[in-house]
């Protein structure tokens, strides 16, 4: 890179080249460096300055020409380019300078974290053979590796968007309020480009702060409470700003006292900054420090979503994030969050003003940046319940630009020390800073030491070949280098294009599986823009779309262009779905249940030469699948069934510590409860049994024996006697036992049943909850008159042997006021209004029964067939699928996602020649399956076995039946 004794004296031998931002606004101006900055660099640095001039862009040129630059149309002379922004790949120069010199570009990447989005550029700055490298491809400087001795950034606008966010977040959460019919004061913050300085700014928000502090905040909101996070340039911006408001610091501990308190004094704001060690918590339980936390972030989780976030009135958030990481709050730590703030009152955690802005990072649930010209809008993820309201964002990706006078004259003095190095260094061939060196990311064609793990990425990138970048409309010319390949796919081929509806939990291994496929282009559409863009960012050729399902509009044209469908909506929206697959002729795939409304459909389907493959996931799918497989052979070998029994679970892992229920939920609980509620029918050893609503609980199996791993029981799944005909067993009278049931932990039936007695699982009624301790008394109420000594009463209704496992339940769900707990267990908010106490059950279990991040799911699918041969005794075969869930994704994910991605590839490949409505009942399917799971490490395992049959235990054991030898005799069980 040195420049010759004779260039280093003559002032062209550098041109700094300056790109500026391409903004849509005239106050969002703003330069990366100033024309004062400009001026020196010509009168004292001695280089030539290009300003990059394009007709879409707003700037006054004659300020930059007034301080001695030269406007130029495109920026091929310069050495040295500098931008804000990550430049656009059709305006990305990467050849030499004319006199061969590498060029150096300085930017905000957005590489340095892996971001998929950004993969293209970083690959323009790395040479096809990485190891040698290539000296003419450019350096590539990242301002946000920038730093002082101690590791803090240097360069940035973080101070200014901390400024301008808090502006913009009081703006919107005022408009926020207003749709809730509260006015506040804030309703008078101005937007950051709506006055001209700084100080003017200040100034306003400085009378607002004296207005609250003499007419005090709405009442119906409650104490106003801001929260703010990180401990960088964007939180003293904050900071700063906030001053001018009449500001109470508090502590995360103060939380609760204040939001409980009486009379709480509304003149005040109140500020909670909340750093890392009040919301990380090691896994080992030790107190959080910093340097473990950085060399160790896997053994640490947060707990902002229940110690902090649901106090919020409004949220700054301004803590950066990185993968590996914990995040601040989950889409699932969300609905915890928001039920705990409804219960509190007060509007509270609906407003976000997300400073940092990393959609699908931090706070998972920010699914988009916003604008200047937009710079809010109401948000709501799609496992969020509807009881629970959307949240408000602010996530302007580019508030500095809304101070842009102020914003540029910082930047620029910041830069300068930096840039005069790089000049020298070009101009003497003098050492690079120190701190320019470590923040390269890419150099000669060759990734810095630290962003070697890039390259993966890039690889990745260059095989399966990107999308060719459309020319821009600025004259600049474009070199596209041979080391990254275009290509339409790994065959030469057009793509598959596959269409995937819905993005959530068992959509990951789904996403994965098809992925793998290079022939197949899938499109992920999704009301959620954060699980859209987590599932499709490791992929090429995967892309997201987000879409309104109440818009059919916005599905049906992407249904027009695929070649097949998979819907992994709720199962209501799949009849929608189908009826525009069979208008544009597209197969559909979904793991759903066939409901009456989807077998309306067969004829046209058929008629349309369309495949609606329904129940293809775990249950219904796998057990579909393995079973029909396992009777289909049995069959071949002239055998005849005389007996099915079927058992699935999806549990905690043995090594999940023991709780009530020995259950845990990573999703509302309300399903597993009503479910308890349910009526079933079954045949067993001859007898149909029929079990009445509200009676299940009290006639389940106590031992089912899957194996020797395992003591387990079961509960009877619904009405199992249609199976007759899906799998193909005959007349009822052919078969003595046909049995569907589900899987528990032994006491799960029992203690159960016990909160069902003591009214646990009234969903008609409603109670105004007084405390957590009243309301096994206020449950009881509503079903008999009751004292607060209530144990002789249930003494009465609950059998002996199960009041101790009820007591100890109830003191560890912290129910019971005479509670031995040396520290009192942590406790959701009481909720606010009169709900029904399933609802109130609902709510504490998925506080106190959430998996926590070291813990794992299984799933356990076993069948047993008894099948008969004349003259030969009855055989026994089991068929069994044990699985655990990984760091990667769950048990269950994986055993509902993976079959359906097999199936929908085995149809899409034309391997499947059934129409109309179906299930996975044709071998040309269910065969497909079985051997891709079997791949997968998700096989079934069968076995002959010996001894005594599970159908003969469940014979022997927990039926409240009395014997008779009629058969095939229809009765109904009674208490």
């Amino acid at each position: 890179m040195a420049a010759t004794p004779i260039l280093s004296r003559i002032k062209t031998s550098v041109v700094v080249g300056l790109r500026r931002e391409d903004p849509t606004r005239i106050w969002e101006r703003r330069s990366p460096l100033t024309p004062d900055a400009v001026k020196r660099l010509v009168s004292e640095r001695n280089v030539a300055v290009h300003v990059e001039h394009c007709d879409r862009r707003v700037f006054r040129d004659h300020e930059y020409v007034q301080a001695g630059a030269i406007i130029k149309a495109n920026l091929n002379d310069a050495h040295i380019i500098v931008g804000i922004k990550e430049t656009p790949l059709q305006e990305l120069i990467t050849t030499p300078s004319q006199d061969r010199l590498a060029r150096t570009h300085l930017m905000f990447s957005h590489t340095a974290k892996g971001q998929t989005y950004n993969t293209a550029l970083l690959s323009r700055f790395v040479a096809k053979d990485p190891v040698v490298g290539n000296p003419t491809l450019p350096r590539l400087i990242d301002y946000e590796h920038l730093t002082d001795d101690d590791g803090k950034r240097t360069v940035g606008f973080g101070w200014f968007a901390g400024v301008a966010g808090v502006l913009e977040s009081l703006s919107a959460m005022a408009h926020a309020h207003l749709e809730i019919g509260v006015a506040s004061p804030f309703i008078y913050t101005p937007r950051p480009h709506t006055l001209p300085s700084l100080g003017k700014l200040r100034a306003s928000l400085r009378d607002i702060g004296q207005r609250i502090a003499n007419e005090a905040t709405p009442s119906k909101l409650g104490p106003f409470i801001v929260g703010l996070t990180g401990t960088g340039n964007v939180t003293n911006g904050c900071l700063s700003m906030l001053a001018e408001l009449p500001i109470e610091h508090i502590s995360v501990k103060d939380l609760g006292a204040l939001v409980n308190a009486q009379a709480p004094d509304l003149r005040k704001i109140y500020l909670v900054h909340a750093k890392p060690h009040d919301y990380l918590r090691r896994l080992d339980g030790q107190k959080y420090d910093r340097a473990h936390y950085y060399a160790h972030p896997q053994a640490y989780r947060s707990t902002f979503s229940t110690d902090i976030a649901p106090y919020l009135t409004l949220f700054l958030n301004g803590v950066g994030w990185a993968p590996s990481f914990p995040r601040l709050m989950t889409s699932v730590d969300l609905i915890e969050t928001l039920s705990r703030a409804k219960a509190i009152g007060g509007a509270r955690f609906t407003n976000i003003g997300d400073i940092s802005c990393d959609p699908g990072g931090g706070l998972e649930f920010l699914p988009r940046s916003s604008t200047t010209s937009a710079p809010f809008y109401k948000t709501r993820p799609s496992a969020l319940p509807n009881h629970l309201p959307s949240i408000q964002m602010m996530a302007v990706d580019i508030l500095p630009a809304s101070i842009p006078l102020d914003a540029s004259e910082h930047f620029s003095t910041a830069l300068a020390p930096y840039l005069d190095n790089l000049i020298e260094h070009y101009q003497t061939s003098g050492a690079l800073d120190l701190a320019l060196d470590k923040a390269t990311i890419a150099v000669g064609g060759r990734l810095a030491e630290k962003h070697r793990w890039l390259l993966d990425s890039v690889d990745k990138f260059r095989a399966e070949g990107p999308t060719p970048v459309a020319a821009g409309p600025a004259p600049v010319e474009v070199t596209v280098p041979d080391e990254v390949p275009v290509v339409i796919s790994s065959m030469g081929v057009r793509k598959k294009k596959v269409l995937l509806l819905g993005s959530g939990m068992v959509a990951g291994p789904a996403v994965e599986e098809i992925a793998r496929r290079q022939d197949v282009q899938l499109l992920i559409a999704s009301n959620s823009y954060v699980e859209a863009q987590k599932l499709a960012q490791n992929y090429t050729n995967v892309e997201f779309q987000v879409i309104d399902m109440k818009e059919h509009a916005s599905f049906a044209s992407l249904i027009s262009e695929a070649d097949l469908v998979i819907s992994l909506l709720p199962a209501s929206f799949h009849t929608v779905v189908a009826r525009y697959c069979i208008k544009h002729k597209k197969h559909m795939v979904t793991a759903s249940y066939i409901s009456p409304a989807m077998q309306a459909l067969h004829k046209k389907a058929a008629e349309a030469d369309v495949l609606l493959l329904n129940e293809i996931g775990l249950d219904p799918g796998i057990d579909h699948c393995s079973a029909i497989s396992l009777i289909s052979k049995l069959r071949a070998e002239g055998k005849h069934i005389v007996a099915f029994t079927s058992f699935c679970g999806g549990l905690p892992a043995p090594d999940v510590a023991v709780v009530p229920l020995r259950y845990k939920f990573s999703w509302s609980p309300r399903g597993v409860l009503t479910a308890a509620l349910n009526a079933a029918k079954y045949k067993l050893g001859n007898k149909i049994v029929s079990i009445p609503e509200n009676r299940l609980l009290h006639n389940y199996f106590p031992s089912v024996p899957i194996g020797k791993e395992f003591v387990l029981e079961g509960l009877p799944n619904r009405d199992s006697l249609p199976y007759l005909s899906t799998y193909d067993l005959g007349q009822r009278a052919d078969i003595r036992t046909l049995l569907r049931g589900t899987l528990r932990y032994p006491g799960f039936s029992k203690l159960m049943e016990s909160f069902r007695l003591l009214g646990f699982l009234e969903h008609e009624k409603t109670i105004r909850l007084e405390t957590w301790t009243s309301f096994v008394r206020q449950s009881l109420e509503l079903q008999v008159p009751v004292t607060d000594d209530f144990w002789p009463l249930l003494k009465q209704a609950i059998n002996p042997e199960d009041i101790e496992n009820l007591h100890d339940a109830l003191e560890w769900l912290s129910l019971l006021p005479s509670s031995t707990a040396a520290t009192p267990a942590p406790m959701p908010p009481l909720p606010a209004d009169s709900m029904a106490p399933l609802d109130i059950f609902t709510y504490l279990l998925s506080f106190k029964l959430r998996y926590l991040p070291h813990e794992r799911d299984m799933v356990i699918l076993a069948h047993e067939v008894i099948a008969h041969k004349p003259g030969m005794p009855d055989e026994v075969h089991h068929s069994a699928l044990i699985t655990y869930g990984t760091p990667k994704a769950t048990a269950m994910a994986r055993t509902v996602g993976l079959p359906v991605a097999i199936a929908a590839l085995n149809v899409l490949d034309g391997k499947v020649a059934i129409r109309g409505v179906a299930g996975p009942t044709d071998s040309s399917i269910y065969n497909p399956v079985l051997r891709g799971l079997e791949e997968a490490g998700l096989g079934m395992k069968e076995t002959v076995v010996t001894g005594k049959s599970v159908e003969a235990s469940l014979l022997t054991g927990g039926q409240e039946v009395e014997e008779k030898e009629e058969k095939d005799v229809e009765w109904t069980l009674v208490p």
